[in-house]
């Protein structure tokens, strides 16, 4: 069976991705389980550059096709922050709780109509041939005035998806996943492979 490399170590994200891509005949691993160690210096200026960059250090390394995604937050009323910082936002071992509370607060006085926000997500597909190909898509929201939701994780529980009168931690993981940015790029992604 030919192996599909994730380049990530984040076990919430893995779940994800195997139950969207299940349907690929591929074995699906992340970095950690194809024994792949790869300090990666993600300096690009967009999520599309992020994902590409480590796409590439990591097929680099093992000669397998990987996919690797950029994602994170973009809340207009912050000049898009916190942007490809995401992840790194207020610090790398800040817990979300405290990223969360500090956005929710940042946005106090906002109105609802000003309180949009996307998630972005950006996957790069490195071949070991060095072809590159790179999907991107977003889920629309808009930032809430409190966490609610166990069903999710990082800033899943102060998006509020009006749409759905809830926010997106309280979604079922079915319908997360049919619905997020995350979701979108990884069905985008394997139509693109298959």
């Amino acid at each position: 069976m030919k192996k599909l490399i994730f380049a990530t170590g984040n076990q919430d994200k893995m779940r994800e991705i195997r139950e969207i891509l299940g349907d690929l005949d591929m074995e699906i691993l992340s970095m950690k389980e194809a024994g792949i160690q790869a300090d990666i210096v993600e300096d690009g200026a967009s999520f599309e550059e992020n994902a590409e960059i480590k796409a590439r250090a990591v097929c680099r390394a093992c000669n397998e096709l990987v996919l690797a995604d950029d994602s994170g937050l973009e809340i207009d009323a912050l000049n898009k922050e916190p942007g490809i910082y995401s992840a790194r936002y207020m610090g790398e071992d800040t817990s979300y709780r405290i990223k969360n509370a500090n956005l929710i607060k940042r946005l106090e006085g906002v109105p609802d109509e000003k309180r949009t926000a996307r998630f972005v997500c950006a996957i790069s597909a490195a071949f070991p041939d060095g072809t590159v190909k790179t999907v991107r898509a977003t889920m629309e929201g808009i930032i809430g005035y409190e966490e609610r939701g166990e069903n999710g994780f990082g800033y899943d529980p102060i998006f509020y998806l009006p749409q759905f009168c809830c926010y997106s931690a309280e979604l079922p993981r079915e319908k997360k996943n049919e619905i997020s940015h995350r979701g979108k790029a990884l069905r985008a992604m394997r139509d693109l492979l298959l």
